[in-house]
């Protein structure tokens, strides 16, 4: 039966579902209630909960404890996710698995509390040194979040890679009707891990390390590339939304086709690696793309824009970029109409 949660804790009851062990974070609003109710729900199953001196300490800590071979998952926002990098940047050199759950906040330097998208290139590009690659995986609804966070340890394990969970401050505190997964554990030896004996832990001398890891990446874009589409097969126009903007985007396409109009949408739930593989649905005479993202200046449109061109689609794309608001369905409607009417100007 389901039951109202808030987006916060569900992110913690999914660990635990999924079998995280050990979890390691720093408060910072608007992701402290993840931390919060793990901080008892933990030791209440027998888990480590540990409240670190600050954000890298943390991510250092799962590192550590991943290495051991423990489930493991820190959490932060924005400001908090900048310090993690470093650490993020040595788990992708070591080929460590690492579950992170970033609840965005908006704006740069410590920003403001308001919901927002604007950590979307530093996070799909990795923040850190190198040429990393984590797996950022999108929810646009509290019982998504579960579904991904269930099964984000597993993708993490089998490529030995870290997986992002991308929320929202809205999606993290709001509340709506989920329902949770059976418990599982994974009781299967890792085979790499460091437990005291001399076994091979699969780790790669540095000249090899370029090849594999490109290999790697690989491997990830061909097979876990995630999406939903949206009456694209005749689309003129085709939003572009992930998250929370992906559903008022959807109840524009309704009211739009209720209209008449053509449209359609692109939902990455991947936006690590981005889901190329969608806009091969798209009606080949599309006249036009518009990403529809809370962002300031524009970050998911260059992705947009990248994969308009890689399928060949010589069209422009437009940008709706709402600051630190979630888009109305209205406000979508009414872009889409200036856009028609030649009132805005592409992108690219």
């Amino acid at each position: 039966m389901k039951k109202m949660w808030k987006g916060n804790h569900a992110i913690g009851e999914a660990a635990m579902r999924a079998g995280c062990q050990f979890y390691a974070g720093y408060p910072i609003t608007p992701q402290t209630e993840v931390g919060e109710y793990l901080s008892w729900r933990m030791p209440e199953l027998g888990r480590t909960f540990l409240q670190a001196e600050n954000e890298m300490s943390a991510m250092y800590m799962i590192f550590g404890a991943y290495a051991c071979g423990m489930r493991s998952m820190t959490s932060s926002s924005g400001p908090g996710f900048s310090l993690k990098q470093e650490g993020i940047s040595y788990m992708c050199a070591n080929n460590y698995p690492a579950v992170l759950v970033n609840v965005q906040r908006w704006g740069p330097g410590l920003g403001t509390l308001d919901s927002s998208q604007t950590d979307y290139l530093r996070d799909t590009r990795c923040g850190g040194n190198g040429d990393c690659r984590v797996i950022v995986l999108t929810p646009n609804s509290i019982q998504e979040t579960i579904d991904l966070i269930y099964i984000a340890f597993d993708l993490a394990e089998k490529y030995r890679n870290p997986v992002e969970i991308l929320s929202e401050a809205a999606l993290g505190q709001m509340m709506e009707a989920v329902e949770f997964p059976e418990f599982k554990e994974r009781t299967e030896d890792l085979g790499w891990t460091w437990d005291g004996t001399d076994r091979d832990h699969g780790r790669l001398a540095n000249p090899d390390k370029p090849g594999a890891t490109k290999a790697k990446y690989e491997r990830i874009e061909a097979n876990e590339q995630r999406y939903e589409t949206y009456q694209v097969e005749d689309a003129d126009y085709v939003f572009v939304a992930f998250g929370l903007p992906s559903r008022t985007a959807k109840n524009a396409v309704d009211i739009l086709r209720a209209q008449g109009e053509k449209v359609g949408l692109i939902r990455p739930i991947t936006v690590w690696p981005f889901p190329y593989k969608a806009f091969a649905e798209v009606n080949k005479d599309v006249k036009g793309f518009i990403s529809v993202e809370s962002t300031d200046a524009g970050q998911l449109i260059e992705d947009v824009a990248l994969a308009a061109k890689k399928l060949r689609f010589n069209v422009p794309v437009y940008g709706q970029f709402t600051n630190q608001h979630i888009p109305k369905a209205k406000e979508v409607v009414k872009f889409y109409e200036q856009v028609k009417a030649g009132q805005i100007k592409e992108v690219f």
